[in-house]
């Protein structure tokens, strides 16, 4: 099985302009992801709209390809770039440009799924802990999925799922074990082509989870189950945890 990384990182955020670029203690955030991807496999490109982007990865060493700047999201950028660098590959996964902390046993896990010829799509999901406290469930900017027992993703919501009837909130993770969605993607080359293709989908405009429109027209996502945490940086506050916990890690 031919396997390709391809990492989608745009300059442009209207939280955090420039992000990919952001130093992390001497490197840039590219670079460190680009590194943890590079652990794992050998085929890793970053497709970007930006030559400063595509200048750093080069400098370091790493492949970069430029892709269009009117991408919605980092699935149609992964779709160009795959056309762009070319090769047979049989699975593309999809590493967020903001995930410098990814492990590479997560992306072996992401991998594994693979396994199986009849899996189109596959993802990771964290179960929450009752440590996590209760405001990270309740949280809309961490998605949740219910999974079948196929561990299948049968919904993501930004909502609660399930709802867990006749208890109260503070009992519910005691209750049931709920899946924290983590952003990160495998598919077969042929599905990426055909997802890409597909209009945006009601779920997925109501909740603005594009995975949804997968769901809707058919297509299975495998799940795979991972008990570390990851650290996606959206703001420069963000950017400031990271750091400290970056800085633990090189103490320990």
């Amino acid at each position: 099985m031919k396997i390709v990384a391809i990492i989608p990182a745009r300059y442009a955020s209207s939280r955090y302009p420039g992000k990919p670029l952001a130093d992390m203690d001497g490197k840039p955030m590219i670079r460190r992801v680009y590194e943890q991807v590079e652990k794992v496999l050998k085929e890793v490109w970053v497709a970007t709209d930006d030559r400063r982007i595509l200048d750093t990865v080069s400098a370091f060493g790493g492949k970069a390809v430029m892709t269009s700047p009117a991408h919605k999201s980092g699935t149609d950028r992964c779709r160009e770039a795959l056309e762009r660098v070319g090769g047979a590959f049989d699975v593309v996964l999809n590493i967020q440009g903001d995930e410098p902390f990814i492990h590479p046993e997560q992306i072996r896990t992401l991998v594994d799924c693979f396994d199986s010829s009849d899996v189109q799509i596959a993802t990771l999901v964290k179960p929450f802990r009752k440590e996590d406290g209760f405001e990270a469930l309740f949280n809309p900017a961490s998605p949740k999925v219910v999974l079948n027992n196929r561990s299948e993703a049968v919904y993501f919501s930004r909502s609660v799922i399930p709802y867990v009837r006749d208890a109260h909130h503070s009992e519910w993770l005691d209750r049931h074990v709920f899946y924290k969605h983590i952003g990160v993607y495998g598919y077969r080359a042929d599905v990426l082509r055909r997802i890409t293709q597909l209009p945006q989908s009601p779920l997925e405009k109501t909740e603005s989870l594009e995975q949804l429109r997968w769901i809707e027209n058919g297509f299975t996502i495998k799940a795979g189950i991972t008990e570390r945490e990851t650290i996606g940086i959206d703001t420069p506050q963000d950017m400031e945890k990271a750091l400290a916990f970056l800085r633990r890690q090189a103490g320990s």
